[in-house]
């Protein structure tokens, strides 16, 4: 599909996440490439670094560096119990994979074990839910590739085992199950990946254009969730959250 794009000779191609952005990278050097959405732009190789990206691509990180880790914190701020996590992973997802090692270092400091299940389809996914939801983990993290891959799968598993799911982005904080969210708003990444776009398109050089990183990270804590699971929310931590569903 990539290759397709290429071949019509478009101004710009715009990418969400690590996979299709590689996938773009591959087909040209020259047409410019606007990130929208990339957990870790730099680790996963994308461009060479956030202030001078290089090459033909450049735009927007999902991720400052300790996003990932505060949302586990959260988590067992909020269950002091939690003691085993899981987490769905795609294997092929190199930014991903700096994600899970991210949170396999956190969850050493909070004595949390991290279950890793991979997801390579929707089948395979659903055969190892299906076996986690024997000896159900204290609560699932999503991030929004998944979700996104993967939606069915997930609400199917929470209902059945009753396991609340942490997100990474706050848009998502209402979805089924949800009983946190801690991180950036993705449609504030698509807005902003569109000035990246104007600024290219009016004659600047992406290898020119640093990458962004986003400011505002938001906690939003689902009470509705936390009231169907039986579960006792911290004030501390309702008083600190940006949102509150109730």
């Amino acid at each position: 599909l990539a290759a397709e794009l290429v071949a019509l000779k478009v101004d710009v191609i715009v990418t969400v996440d690590t996979p299709p952005t590689q996938a773009a990278k591959q087909a040209t050097s020259t047409i410019p490439i606007v990130i929208a959405v990339s957990a870790d732009p730099v680790g996963a190789g994308l461009v060479s670094s956030l202030g001078r990206p290089g090459g033909n691509t450049t735009g927007m990180s999902l991720l400052a560096p300790e996003t990932d880790q505060k949302n586990l914190e959260l988590l067992k701020e909020m269950l002091p119990k939690t003691r085993r996590v899981a987490m769905i992973f795609d294997p092929k997802n190199r930014g991903m994979m700096l994600r899970l090692n991210t949170i396999k270092t956190a969850a050493l400091k909070l004595a949390i074990e991290i279950q890793s299940i991979p997801a390579l389809s929707p089948n395979e996914l659903a055969g190892a839910l299906t076996a986690a939801a024997k000896d159900p983990p204290d609560a699932l993290i999503v991030l929004s590739p998944i979700y996104a891959a993967y939606r069915n799968e997930v609400v199917e598993f929470a209902t059945k085992t009753k396991v609340p799911l942490s997100f990474d982005t706050s848009g998502l904080a209402g979805e089924p199950g949800a009983l946190l969210s801690y991180g950036v708003d993705i449609s504030l990444l698509f807005r902003r990946a569109a000035t990246f776009v104007d600024k290219i398109l009016k004659g600047a050089k992406p290898a020119d254009l640093p990458v962004e990183q986003p400011t505002k990270f938001e906690l939003v804590i689902n009470l509705k969730t936390a009231k169907a699971l039986g579960l006792t929310v911290p004030p501390a931590l309702i008083a600190r959250a940006d949102e509150v569903i109730e």
